[in-house]
């Protein structure tokens, strides 16, 4: 990453983008990413300096130097990882927030569960003479790109849909495999949405 990216004005459009300033203090402090203004100003300061360092091609002393060069922070490459290492829940907020406010208006305000299984052959000589397997059931949550569910079974157990807790007002998603109509009137009847 250039250095100067991180300073023109398509930084500025960045921080507007999340909210501006004053929310990312806030997010900040509530993550407890940004608690005091030692060696680092402010939130922005801050997110400023997580990108550099993570989408840069420095180290930390390199993005400490560099941070200290341009005025944004003067703090050690041992502060420097103890202020990133506060910041994974920061992060995970401001990219769940991007992800909402890009989702189709359709799914605005609900959740997006996309449910599908998959086979996993079992260890073991035994299991393997006998072709054994696992069967790995999951629900892929939309926008929050994470899994909400997962369910192990062996192979008798078979890819149903009612299988994924309910949750109201919630879009599910799945394949063919899934084609049952009692299950799927037993989940529509419970408040999901398809």
């Amino acid at each position: 990453m250039a250095d100067e990216s991180l300073l023109n004005e398509d930084w500025t459009r960045a921080v507007t983008q999340l909210g501006g300033a004053a929310q990312l203090e806030i997010s900040a402090r509530q993550t407890k990413a940004f608690v005091r203004r030692r060696q680092t100003p402010d939130a922005v300061s801050l997110l400023r300096l997580m990108l550099a360092y993570c989408l840069g091609e420095r180290g930390l002393r390199s993005t400490a130097a560099w941070a200290a060069s341009v005025g944004l922070a003067d703090l050690s490459s041992v502060a420097l990882f103890y202020r990133l290492r506060q910041c994974g829940d920061w992060f995970a907020v401001l990219v769940e927030g991007l992800l909402a406010a890009a989702a189709p208006k359709a799914s605005r305000g609900r959740l997006i569960r996309i449910i599908d299984a998959t086979t996993v052959p079992q260890a073991g000589p035994a299991a393997r003479r006998n072709s054994e397997l696992w069967r790995v059931h999951s629900a892929f949550d939309l926008p929050y790109e994470r899994f909400g569910h997962f369910e192990l079974t062996d192979q008798q157990e078979g890819e149903t849909f009612d299988r994924i807790p309910v949750v109201k007002n919630k879009i599910r998603i799945a394949d063919r495999a899934y084609l049952q109509p009692d299950r799927i009137a037993a989940v529509r009847d419970a408040g999901q949405t398809f």
